[in-house]
């Protein structure tokens, strides 16, 4: 399965720290947001990006582009953790 996710309001930095934090490791790339990133363990793969984005007007924020890949239930299950993470992040 692959699910390919975007979340704003948190760096590339802390999203490989919160996957690192799910049971992954940083395998290549850095933690940079300049640079790809991936992160995985036995059941799965992450591929991390970021870019800044206009939000409104002049306003830009980083959004970090995750794709998840692995077995459907390992990347159901990553994806909702990680997305109560991200979602904490900002508030």
């Amino acid at each position: 399965m692959r699910r390919e996710e975007a979340f704003r309001g948190i760096s590339k930095r802390l999203a490989v720290h919160y996957l690192e934090n799910l049971g992954g490791e940083l395998v290549a790339g850095e933690r940079e947001d300049n640079a790809e990133a991936e992160v995985a363990d036995e059941e799965w793969t992450a591929t991390l990006s970021a870019e800044k984005v206009s939000v409104a007007g002049s306003m830009k924020l980083t959004e970090v582009s995750v794709s998840f890949e692995g077995e459907d239930e390992a990347v159901e299950e990553l994806v909702e953790k990680f997305t109560q993470k991200a979602m904490r992040a900002g508030g």
